[in-house]
């Protein structure tokens, strides 16, 4: 994810933009060992798309848990696979398919929907 650390203090420096506050709010609301996909996350906000969300995340994501934030397909972030993985065995999150043989985010038992 991004190296760009999340600004919330005024006297810290500049502000995120407001979309990508709005994200990284929800994403810090995700419960431990649920997910959002990318189109999930734009729809919950009513605003932006899965794209716009995954800018976000790429840029701003590294202070949030970002792995519970995943495609549409539920497969892991390319590049990041080994460490959702741990995140998601130590969460608990339902998965499908065995570690070998890249496995997914188990959508229907593991998606929030923000309630």
């Amino acid at each position: 994810m991004g190296k760009n650390a999340r600004v919330t203090d005024n006297s810290a420096g500049p502000h995120l933009p407001p979309y990508a506050e709005l994200v990284l709010e929800l994403v810090d609301r995700i419960p431990p060992g649920r997910v959002m996909t990318y189109g999930d996350v734009a729809e919950y906000l009513g605003e932006g798309g899965p794209r716009q969300v995954g800018r976000v995340m790429a840029l701003y994501g590294g202070s949030v848990a970002w792995w519970r934030v995943v495609r549409a397909d539920g497969a892991l972030l390319p590049g990041h696979e080994q460490r959702a993985l741990a995140a998601y065995r130590q969460e608990a999150t339902p998965l499908r398919g065995r570690a070998e043989d890249s496995p997914r985010v188990d959508l229907r038992q593991a998606r929030w929907d923000g309630q």
